[in-house]
């Protein structure tokens, strides 16, 4: 997860797009459920929505080397790995459940990813409460079958890696929502001097300024693994009348400006204010609720560039 972290992120104007390189804006690692080298592996799905769009769906299973030497023992070179779908309390497989197959080396050790992608869309938009994957190994019969059956279903690191598409605004607000709900930590009650005026007392104009936002410093640096903080720059300054061409303002801005300068209307009207006028995502690596693992794009993070508005 951080090297795909690390792939989608950047510094700057220069940062790549996650939805360039991953075809999506959310990726989550599940752990499987219950002891590790079990035959039998659940994932809980709980934290993705119904509407969410299951872009790609990955088995990763790290084998470990076989404690014995294949060359010596003339042992096959290679074994049958099947993924079922539980559709029950049932151990043994049956006909139809069969989610893929692969011949694997014994002899080495590594990743194999396997693709899930189909049974996962099927529990996520049906609504459905999957009862785990089956893992099955079988290797030609040899007189040293139990000692290879023994060395390739010894205990493994295995995960569910789901690539997805949440619908981005309606989703980026309702999980920036959520952000706001985690525990908190006593917040930094350190406040800088800021001032919109030069030093010689003249208003600045409005402009692009830095504000480095330290997660440890607001208290969600527990859940947030990746970045410790990020520059997600500010706009400061006034927007005096006439407005100029490099303040970007708006046309309704250009008339509230004229409006507010020459108090032609009986209601208050204010002065344009000094806003972001382009923004950009970020990528945050961090722990959900249920403890896993989340890679998320987050639109409107930072601010390139102000405007009058």
């Amino acid at each position: 997860m951080l090297d795909l972290f690390n792939s989608v992120s950047g510094s700057g104007d220069t940062q790549r797009s996650q939805e360039e390189i991953l075809e999506g804006n959310i990726v989550r690692s599940l752990e499987a459920k219950g002891h590790t080298g079990e035959k039998i592996l659940f994932f809980n799905l709980s934290s993705l929505d119904r509407e969410e769009t299951i872009i790609k769906a990955e088995l990763r299973w790290f084998r470990k080397k076989p404690m014995f030497d294949h060359r010596k023992l003339h042992s096959p070179h290679i074994y049958q790995v099947n993924l079922y779908e539980v559709l029950d309390s049932r151990v043994k497989p049956q006909e139809g459940d069969l989610i893929t197959s692969r011949l694997v080396p014994v002899y080495t050790q590594g990743w194999e990813v396997f693709n899930t992608t189909q049974i996962v869309s099927k529990w996520i938009q049906k609504n459905l409460e999957n009862t785990g994957i089956l893992v099955e190994t079988s290797v030609p019969f040899t007189s040293w079958r139990k000692w290879v059956m023994s060395s390739i279903n010894q205990p493994a690191y295995t995960y569910l890696l789901i690539f997805s598409d949440d619908g981005r605004t309606k989703a980026d607000r309702s999980q920036l929502a959520a952000i706001q709900t985690k525990p908190q930590h006593r917040l930094s009650r350190r406040r800088r001097a800021s001032s919109d005026f030069s030093s010689h007392g003249r208003p600045q104009s409005c402009q692009r300024v830095p504000l480095f936002v330290d997660f440890k410093e607001i208290g969600w640096s527990g859940w947030i693994i990746s970045p410790h903080g990020y520059n997600a720059y500010q706009c400061r300054g006034s927007c005096p009348f006439p407005l100029g061409d490099g303040l970007r303002a708006t046309n309704h801005a250009t008339v509230r400006s004229i409006m507010h300068a020459l108090k032609l209307s009986s209601s208050v009207v204010g002065a344009p204010c000094c806003v972001p006028n382009r923004l950009q995502s970020i990528s945050l690596l961090y722990f959900d609720d249920e403890e896993n693992v989340v890679l998320k794009q987050f639109d409107d993070m930072v601010a390139l560039s102000c405007g009058c508005h």
